[in-house]
């Protein structure tokens, strides 16, 4: 590859343009952003000085609150991805290669899919308390909506990469295609769909104390509230609380998917 090791002019040039290029436009968005220096070095001292009233923490009185709106946040995180997981499944089949041969009809569900992961989940969190009104189902329809695409992007393409000689041994036997699907894919890519709807399930859950901040229920309210009323040590807590709660869940569901993958 003597090209690695000796550009022609016109690719030195090229790279010498790209560079330019990419630095003013970086410059640019700085200067348009006003980030300077001056706004740094009081936003760092305006962080350090919240850093200080967190310490210690502390549950306050409505620490009862605190937990309830913590076992609402799982609650919504596991609601969400499990019905956005039913949900996936069937569509990922539609949007797979090796499944669905008519080439339109999967290019269509796959802009589908493009469509609905380019509406983030406070988005659709929004629209939700507009529709169904405050309160944690809102949370749960959001969740759901925003990963029914990405699960199914994700299905798809695991059914795509399935071996093809259990499918073929299937029908070279008189299989169906539904007999196919259910021998010959499904248990191939089941550890990989349980193990993706886990790891969301967990990513949900961080999720989950956001979108309390709108409305929809979960730890984020609490959150909102102690903010408004500068209670940081409250604040400090919850984070806390929430920082064990993702560790444990993400503690369980790796070994949940060491399980399901076979590895120890």
């Amino acid at each position: 590859m003597p090209a690695a090791f000796g550009p022609s002019p016109t690719g030195r040039a090229l790279r010498i343009g790209a560079g330019v290029v990419f630095l003013a436009w970086l410059i640019f968005s700085l200067w348009h952003f006003n980030v300077t220096p001056q706004r740094l070095w009081n936003g760092l001292g305006g962080l350090l000085v919240i850093l200080k009233l967190m310490i210690p923490p502390s549950p306050g009185e409505m620490w009862m609150d605190i937990l309830k709106g913590l076992a609402e946040s799982v609650a919504m995180a596991f609601l969400g991805t499990f019905i956005a997981a039913l949900i996936a499944v069937p569509l990922s089949f539609l949007g797979a290669r090796n499944v669905m041969t008519n080439t339109l009809a999967r290019f269509s569900v796959r802009r589908v899919f493009d469509g609905f992961r380019g509406v983030d989940q406070l988005i659709w969190a929004l629209a939700y308390v507009r529709a169904v009104g405050l309160g944690p189902l809102a949370g749960v329809l959001a969740i759901a909506t925003a990963d029914i695409a990405v699960l199914a992007k994700l299905y798809a393409e695991a059914i795509e990469n399935a071996e093809k000689r259990q499918a073929e041994g299937i029908a070279a036997a008189g299989g169906s295609p539904s007999l196919i699907v259910r021998f010959g894919i499904i248990p191939q890519v089941l550890p990989v769909m349980v193990g993706h709807a886990l790891y969301f399930m967990e990513s949900n859950t961080r999720s989950a104390s956001i979108l309390g901040v709108v409305g929809a229920g979960g730890i984020g309210l609490q959150i909102a509230e102690r903010i408004r009323v500068r209670h940081w040590d409250e604040v400090a807590f919850i984070i806390i609380m929430l920082i064990v709660m993702v560790a444990a869940i993400d503690w369980i569901s790796g070994k949940l998917r060491r399980r399901l993958i076979g590895g120890r």
